[in-house]
């Protein structure tokens, strides 16, 4: 069974911005995970604990995950077309 590449993107690009949204949400309010923010904001250009960074984590959560996604399920529609 091959994987529908758009339906993934989409659903690993949602899952991966609103996860982020959420951490970034929380950290802001309690100041839990700062140690994994740091990380993503190391990967991610202008990414910060902030307003901003509700937006901005949004966006490149969605870009990431959905590329991620599209990379994983292409090279898993590979694999499964090789089998007899």
């Amino acid at each position: 069974m091959r994987l529908n590449l758009k339906a993934l993107a989409l659903s690993c690009g949602i899952l991966w911005a609103l996860c982020l949204f959420l951490v970034t949400l929380i950290s802001l309010v309690t100041g839990y995970a700062d140690a994994l923010l740091e990380v993503v904001a190391s990967i991610y250009p202008g990414y910060s604990v902030s307003a901003l960074g509700l937006i901005l984590g949004l966006i490149y959560g969605f870009v990431d995950g959905a590329i991620a996604a599209l990379i994983f399920g292409w090279v898993y529609n590979l694999f499964v077309g090789r089998q007899a």
